[in-house]
This record gives structure tokens, sequence and C-alpha cells, in this order.
């Protein structure tokens, strides 16, 4: 049996994907969080085989949430499962340990075939994903998209900022003081070329970095 958390801060994604995956045979769905707090402490407690994990949530997120669970429970099995599908997410995600990346216009087939990919030991990226990836490397072209230059921390940053979190709520979260969360703030607008909170919001909606969230 293949034991599946679910993570994400909507509700009717969560309950979509466990329909799908409650008509697969040798697959359960024993967990579902709306935050990547609650992720790493269901991961910490019961142990799941993978984490279906988002990375545009409330609290700490989804990369910090990947980070700390690959930290804690190396045997968990992380795919991301997002709209954030343009680089650097996918080649970020995949370096601090994810196994799998997925987009959320991805087929029930292909998160079935993911899943049962990387339970079974192996990596699986979308082929769009992959496709994206292998060109970057081959044709050189990382200055298309600005926020290739954001280290993890910075992207991680930046995705708390554009969800409307404050700095002193962003450095509780992480474990950082406020002057060093915005320090890697502004060091964010001097590599944007970007002048606050809402010119960076704008500018990663453009890049497709994050996702319009109509439902709240």
């Amino acid at each position: 049996m293949i034991n599946v958390l679910l993570v994400d801060d909507h509700e009717l994604v969560r309950t979509g994907i466990k329909r799908i995956l409650d008509d697969v045979r040798g697959f359960k769905v024993i967990g579902e969080a709306k935050t990547g707090e609650e992720a790493v402490q269901f991961c910490r407690q019961h142990a799941p085989n993978i984490v279906l994990m988002d990375m545009n949530m409330p609290g700490m997120g989804g990369l910090e949430a990947t980070k700390k669970i690959c930290r804690y429970c190396p045997d968990v099995k992380i795919i991301v499962l997002t709209v954030n599908c343009e680089d650097p997410f996918p080649s970020k995600v995949m370096q601090i340990g994810a196994h799998g990346f997925l987009t959320k216009g991805a087929g029930s087939d292909e998160m079935v075939r993911a899943i049962r990919c990387v339970h079974a030991g192996q990596r699986y990226i979308a082929p769009e994903i992959a496709q994206q990836i292998a060109l970057a490397q081959v044709t050189g072209r990382t200055d298309e998209n600005p926020f290739q230059s954001l280290s993890e921390r910075e992207l991680q940053i930046m995705l708390m900022i554009t969800k409307g979190e404050k700095a002193q709520n962003i450095a509780e979260r992480l474990n950082l003081s406020s002057k060093t969360v915005n320090s890697y703030r502004y060091r964010m607008f001097e590599k944007l070329n970007v002048g606050g909170d809402v010119e960076l919001t704008h500018l990663a909606i453009r890049h497709k970095m994050i996702d319009i969230d109509v439902s709240h």
C-alpha cells in the first residue's frame, strides 16, 4: 500500500486528488494538510510514503516544508504538484531533495504514474518541465526569467511576500530575525529591479511564478 499525504491550502484541490487516488488500487490517502507546518508535523508523526506538495501556501510554504521534511524524514518522498512551473522552481525543489515535479495541469494517469515511479525509488519530472530545464542548460539562456537570480531563501521569502505575509510573520515562520528578512527582501528588490512588494507581486505574476488566487 502506498500511503499518501496531500498538502494544498485549497480544500477543493485536495478533495479532487483524493477522489482520484481513492479509486486506484494500492493507494491510500492517509492525511491532508493545508500549510507547510501541518505537513512537516504530519510527516514526523506518521511518515507517509509519498507527499504531494503545493508550493504557494500560507505560512512557511512548500519550499521550506519540502526542505524540512527531506531533513527530518528522509524516507518520505516528495512530489511537488504546483502551478509554479517556471524555472527556477523545478530546479530548486529537486536540488533540495524533492523526488518529483508535476504541474497542476497534469492528468490523473500521469499523477498516478509519477507516484508509482517515485515510490519505486526513481525521480519523475513532467516531460514539459524536463524539456524546459534541458533547453535552458543546453542554450545557457538563464536570463529570460529574472527570478533565476534569486537564492533558495530569497525565492522562499518572495513566495511569502506575494501571499501577503509581513516581515515579522515571515521571520517567525522561518526562525529568522525581522532584520534578516528585510535584508533578503531589499536584496531581492535590487536583483529584480523592483521598488516594493506590489511591484514584486506583479513581476511574479507576469513570469508565472505565482498564480492569482481568486478563491479567497
